[in-house]
């Protein structure tokens, strides 16, 4: 069925009567033009009369037809398809991810080759998000600020999109943990008590916070609001030594920064678990484990599919403008061709 979003448009249709109505007539000034034939003139008008009287009403006909299509464009017409019903199970999962300058370590080893952290959680997130059927999952990217990349939907198709395009240095080189749990919290606080989960990836410590985690962590306990951390990056690499060779090459820990104690508090005191992500196979055992949340009953969300039929109306205006136009170009003359004369109506 055709809806209108703004109706009351229609109550200018009778505006080009009114004008016609009640307006003055123009008043013109010319000086009168002296016509030495006018009676054949009456005469050749009175043969034509009837012609020009069906003409004339044709034209009025069809400039009524024009107004009443652009009002009707005006309006906004949207057809509405019939209702769908989204699942009434699942949670509200909130990813938040970090996109600082650390996360472009590449230690994490992918077949025989080694990608940067980003990359694998992008891989192995994007998975995850595809599974999470009948969920609302938002996504959160931070670094030395936190922002909501995308709010709580069930969209999760733009969502997997927003979370291939996040890129390093898009929200500064540091970490704010503490602020990417507060905004989760101010997204999921509104949510059912019972359905309310933040997941959390980082590979480093808080940093760039004006909230600090433990605080933040305790709000989300108190809202109901679990916590699932995940710390990314390998317990170890090898440095290549002189010129790129083994000699005097070395093994570091990429992770020396990972605050795993404090990802293990934040877990803990929400009534979450904190897990350890070495390689992409571990990040990917996580989010299978992850996948296993029991949904919760939620109420049943119903929406109605909608189209713009609004360029149909003005098609219709456009197609009647153009026949407007070659009725007035044929009465003035008719059709010409380069080097021939016009072809004209009359006898």
């Amino acid at each position: 069925m055709i809806e209108w979003i703004w109706p009351w448009m229609f109550a200018l249709l009778p505006v080009p009567w009114l004008v016609y109505r009640y307006a003055p007539p123009g008043r013109s000034r010319d000086p009168a033009l002296r016509a030495p034939f006018f009676n054949e003139w009456v005469a050749l008008s009175a043969s034509n009369e009837g012609s020009n009287r069906h003409q004339g009403l044709a034209l009025r006909i069809t400039l009524w037809l024009m107004w009443v299509a652009l009002i009707a464009a005006t309006a906004r017409p949207v057809w509405m398809g019939e209702p769908v019903e989204i699942p009434n199970s699942g949670r509200d999962l909130m990813l938040a991810v970090d996109i600082s300058g650390s996360m472009r370590i590449e230690d994490m080893q992918l077949g025989q080759v080694l990608t940067r952290r980003i990359d694998a959680v992008k891989q192995v997130g994007a998975d995850f998000i595809e599974r999470r059927k009948g969920d609302r999952l938002g996504l959160i990217l931070f670094g030395s600020n936190a922002y909501v990349q995308s709010p709580l939907s069930f969209d999760t198709g733009t969502v997997r999109r927003f979370l291939m395009e996040a890129q390093i240095g898009f929200a500064g080189q540091e970490t704010a943990i503490g602020d990417a749990i507060g905004l989760a919290v101010k997204r999921l606080k509104e949510r059912p008590a019972e359905s309310r989960v933040l997941m959390l990836l980082t590979d480093g410590q808080d940093t760039a916070s004006s909230v600090r985690p433990l605080d933040a962590a305790r709000l989300a306990a108190d809202l109901g609001i679990r916590i699932y951390t995940i710390g990314i990056g390998a317990d170890e690499m090898s440095v290549p030594g002189l010129f790129g060779t083994n000699f005097g090459s070395r093994q570091v820990n990429p992770s020396a920064d990972l605050d795993e104690e404090s990802l293990q508090q934040l877990a803990s005191l929400s009534g979450g678990q904190y897990f350890r992500a070495r390689n992409p196979q571990e990040l990917v055992n996580i989010y299978q484990l992850l996948n296993q949340l029991e949904p919760v009953e939620q109420a049943t969300v119903t929406y109605r599919p909608r189209q713009a039929m609004g360029y149909w109306p003005l098609l219709i205006a456009l197609l009647l403008s153009f026949l407007i136009a070659v009725q007035q170009v044929w009465q003035a003359g008719g059709w010409t061709r380069p080097g021939s004369t016009p072809v004209s109506r009359g006898g």
